[in-house]
Parts: C-alpha cells; sequence; structure tokens
C-alpha cells in the first residue's frame, strides 16, 4: 500500500484497483503543495470523517470530475446530494460498508462537525474515525479530528490496526503528548503512527516534533510524512 500525506489531515491509499483520497483539503489548505485538480486525478473513492470545511476540502469538485464514490456519514451524504453529488454510500458509527476492494468502518471520534456556510438547521452527522480494511494490505485507521477516550481500546480490540493515522496538533484535536499515550495505551500493537492535523493553520502545532519524541521507546514507526512524498507500507 502506497500512502500519501497532503498536508493537515488529507492523505491518499493506493493498493490495487482502489485510489482513496481521505479528508481532502486541498483549496485553501495552507500546507498543500502543489496542483489541486492534479491531486484528485484517478481517485475511485473518497472518504470523509466530518463536516467541517477542512476535511470536506474538495471532495464535492473531485468527486464531480472523476465519479468517486463519497463514502461519509448519512447526514454528509444528504447536504452533498443537495450540492449535486450522485454517487455515494451513507454510513454511521459502528456500521460497514463493501466499496469492493476494501471495507470502511466508522468508529467514535470526540470532536464537532458543521461548517458555518451551511443552514444552521440542516445536521451534518457525527464527527468520526475511519478503518479501512483490504484483503492482503495493512489494515488502516485514520483517527479523524479527536481527543483521547477509553474506548480507543474497544478500536484497537475490534480493528487492530497496523497503521494509525493521528491527530496531534492541539486546540482543535489532541496535543503530540496525549496522542502519544494514546498511542502507546490503546495501540501498542500497530506497526506505524503516521501524525497529522499540524503544520498548516499558525494556532495549531506547526511541526511533528513532540509526538516524535514522546513516541520513543514505544516500538511503534514513526512515520512524519513529507507532504506529496508516498510511503510505502506492506502488509
Amino acid at each position: 500500500m502506497k500512502i500519501t500525506w497532503y498536508g493537515h489531515s488529507a492523505f491518499r491509499l493506493e493498493f490495487g484497483e482502489n485510489n482513496i483520497l481521505i479528508d481532502p483539503f486541498f483549496t485553501g489548505n495552507p500546507a498543500f503543495e502543489g496542483d489541486a485538480e492534479k491531486a484528485g486525478e484517478g481517485t475511485t473513492h473518497i472518504l470523509i470523517t466530518h463536516g467541517h470545511g477542512d476535511h470536506v476540502g474538495d471532495a464535492p469538485a473531485i468527486a464531480q470530475r472523476t465519479g468517486a464514490k463519497i463514502v461519509t456519514s448519512f447526514e454528509l451524504c444528504m447536504y452533498l446530494a443537495k450540492q449535486g453529488i450522485e454517487n455515494f454510500d451513507p454510513m454511521n458509527l459502528g456500521g460497514t460498508t463493501d466499496q469492493g476492494g476494501f471495507r470502511v468502518t466508522m468508529v467514535r471520534a470526540d470532536h464537532s462537525a458543521g461548517m458555518v456556510e451551511t443552514d444552521v438547521n440542516f445536521p451534518l452527522g457525527p464527527s468520526a474515525g475511519l478503518v479501512v480494511k483490504a484483503p492482503g494490505e495493512p489494515t488502516v485507521y485514520h483517527m479523524g479530528d479527536t481527543d483521547i477516550f477509553g474506548d480507543m481500546a474497544l478500536i484497537a480490540e475490534l480493528h487492530q490496526p497496523d497503521v494509525v493515522i493521528v491527530p496531534i496538533g492541539d486546540r482543535f484535536t489532541m496535543d503530540a503528548t496525549t496522542a502519544a499515550l494514546a498511542m502507546k495505551r490503546y495501540f501498542s500493537r500497530a506497526r506505524v503512527a503516521i501524525p497529522c492535523h499540524y503544520g498548516s493553520f499558525p494556532i495549531i502545532a506547526q511541526d511533528a516534533d513532540g509526538f516524535v519524541a514522546a513516541m520513543e521507546g514505544s516500538g511503534i514507526q514513526v512515520v512524519v510524512g513529507q507532504k506529496n512524498m508516498p510511503v510505502r507500507i506492506d502488509n
């Protein structure tokens, strides 16, 4: 599997015939380096953790250009349908959907959801994490935006992720120290931790140094992504 980080919480997973974007926030993302239209080329699926602008991002435009299927909460799917999106697959916390070459499970996150651009009476569903499983590939858990919570132990027990994408930026999510505690206490059997949700806006952490330091001795490989440069994670 190839995993590419585009800054903030935006990632691409590539394996087999699947080309998956998660939280594709390109336009307006200070940390994104590249062309938003080019970044969306070849996308087969778009997974969105929750209804905030820095996570929905370019999803509607990419879906309209490429025909990629959007997989996210029921309420956010209905909101996107009002914008003309037709290819979507709604789900909710605890549910799993089969996308053909992989399965997606939506799990809890401690955060909020909603966009100031929308009608305040239109709900955008829960904030969530997403677990991606495919035969012969590492299981990937994108935490979305979240604080630490005790039921992470259940997520670890149920899904046993190999790769955990973990927010570390503070203010809107866990900080680096708390994120490292979450990894060491609940996901100690994971092989790889990839920090995200930092280095974009000036009011959140600007680097991953604190997370790297706090993870020392954990036995988990910390991969600090270089923007737009894929890394390969073998099963």
